[in-house]
């Protein structure tokens, strides 16, 4: 799915950080505008092989996309790529990743994710999370036994029930669909940035900051404020303006989200 002329461009930023805790960057990101596909992975595994995990899923994922899968099958293209790497490499063994993916089709997309590796929608007042977490915490959450306050701090919040690579359970993937109106930014990261950084925050920095590339800069700095206490990744994506240098009609007060189409990524 490539973009043509008749298809809304999109400008987009991403950033990916260590953290100030872990020893190595085990997430991995996405970015092929070509295909309208964007995605964050946040691998598993020891000696180092989460990123084997998240970079190995992300290849594949691509390359799925690139002959002709729907999201859902390419998601399911990853799980298999892990599972097979792991099944020829006893280092391997364990290995899994989360996924946060996105397929645009001019400004229709269609989000797909497994774990906890986020997806929201933003605009200058609101925040909506796009993705429902694979986590314990989530569970206690939906079965209203826990506040999403005390999930934050629960010593479980990191526990997820679903990941690529897993060969014990059958692989769950979320799906959901929507359209990216102008002035709104779809946000993908990983748990390193959500976790540190509740929902308010996030759409605070996306309301004020001026452009994508200061947005996820910011993003990042503020979680490593927080503690840093994971490897941090995400991806802002918004519609460009039709026109290079044409200023974006809104209602909204200036220096909100229109500010943040400056640089013209493609």
């Amino acid at each position: 799915m490539s973009m043509t002329s008749n298809q809304q461009p999109l400008v987009y930023a991403a950033a990916t950080d260590v953290g100030l805790v872990r020893g190595h960057n085990e997430d991995a990101l996405l970015c092929c505008p070509e295909l309208g596909l964007w995605a964050v992975a946040d691998g598993m595994g020891g000696h180092r092989r989460g990123e084997v995990a998240s970079a190995l899923a992300l290849q594949a994922l691509a390359a799925a996309c690139t002959a002709g899968e729907d999201l859902s099958a390419a998601v399911h293209a990853a799980n298999a790529a892990v599972l097979a790497a792991a099944e020829a490499d006893a280092e391997c063994r364990g290995m899994g990743t989360t996924l946060v993916a996105v397929r645009f089709s001019d400004s229709d997309f269609q989000i797909a994710w497994v774990g906890d590796s986020r997806a929201y929608r933003v605009d200058a007042t609101a925040i909506e999370r796009l993705s429902h977490d694979h986590s314990w915490v989530q569970a206690m959450i939906d079965a209203g036994q826990m506040s999403e306050a005390e999930a934050r701090c629960h010593p479980q919040r990191g526990v997820i029930f679903q990941c690529l690579g897993r060969e014990d359970q059958s692989l769950e993937i979320g799906l959901a669909r929507g359209r990216l109106r102008a002035h709104e930014l779809l946000l993908l990261c990983s748990d390193g940035l959500s976790g540190e950084l509740d929902d308010g925050q996030i759409q605070q920095q996306c309301a004020t900051a001026a452009t994508l590339d200061e947005l996820v800069a910011t993003l990042i700095a503020q979680a490593n404020g927080q503690g840093g206490h994971d490897n941090i990744s995400c991806i802002v994506l918004g519609c460009a303006p039709t026109e290079p240098g044409q200023a974006l009609a809104t209602t909204e007060p200036r220096g909100l989200l229109s500010r943040l189409f400056k640089p013209l990524k493609s």
